[in-house]
């Protein structure tokens, strides 16, 4: 095998790594529409990961992956399929370990969002530290529950809390 062709192998598409997301869903049947705000949040967050993530399964090599994000009986469901759709595996995850860090993401978005209309910028600017200190709580409580099972940069942690917090949203 050519070099360059081996690269390939090992990358996918020319330039794309195999150890990512390729494609990104929240399971219709655990979420309802949301507000604008949320609406936005969920198109932002899957826009993001598509762009750039970085999703490894130890020991496998079956990547790009595709994930339908769910609520599977009160658990988080990760299920993850090849990009053609292929399954590979489903993870759940209690989603105890994250009541108590959605509960206050919950009160300091909705905190966030009013501010953004009536607030002065240092006020926002406080609100939104706190948020972003919360998330980044949140991702890295993701990064060790996934542990073993699926790996995960921060950023991609992250923006994948974004849609695990779009789940709580449900109609």
């Amino acid at each position: 095998m050519k070099a360059e062709a081996k690269q390939e192998a090992q990358e996918g598409a020319p330039g794309r790594p195999r150890n990512r997301l390729a494609a990104v869903r929240l399971d219709e049947a655990s979420i309802g529409r949301g507000n604008p705000d949320q609406e936005h949040e969920r198109a932002i967050a899957i826009y993001d990961i598509l762009e750039e993530n970085v999703f490894i399964i130890p020991e496998r090599d079956a990547g790009p992956y595709g994930l339908v994000l769910g609520l599977v009986e009160n658990k988080l469901s990760f299920a993850i399929s090849t990009e053609a759709g292929e399954p590979v595996m489903t993870h759940l995850l209690s989603l105890t370990p994250f009541r108590r860090v959605i509960r206050d993401y919950e009160m300091i978005c909705e905190s966030y969002y009013s501010a953004i209309r009536t607030a002065s910028p240092t006020q926002i600017e406080a609100i939104d530290m706190g948020r972003r200190g919360l998330h980044n709580e949140a991702s890295e409580l993701l990064r060790q529950r996934l542990e073993g099972k699926v790996d995960l940069d921060h950023d991609t942690a992250r923006r994948l809390f974004t849609l695990i917090f779009a789940l709580h949203w449900k109609g």
